[in-house]
């Protein structure tokens, strides 16, 4: 599964860990986020975020 980086604060959504503090369960994949999930570390949108590149 693809990494996710947030642009505003560079954390980074690993969907093999998830956001379980967030109720993200673990192998929750980006695309599969709720349309209101917002990264935990800077509350940016999901739109704010962008692959990770290798």
């Amino acid at each position: 599964m693809k990494k996710y980086v947030c642009m505003v604060c560079t954390w980074v959504y690993d969907p093999e860990l998830g956001d379980p503090e967030h109720g993200v369960p673990a192998g929750t994949a980006f695309e599969d986020l709720p349309d209101d999930w917002v990264c935990p570390a800077c509350y940016a949108g999901k739109s704010d975020f962008k692959v990770e590149e290798d």
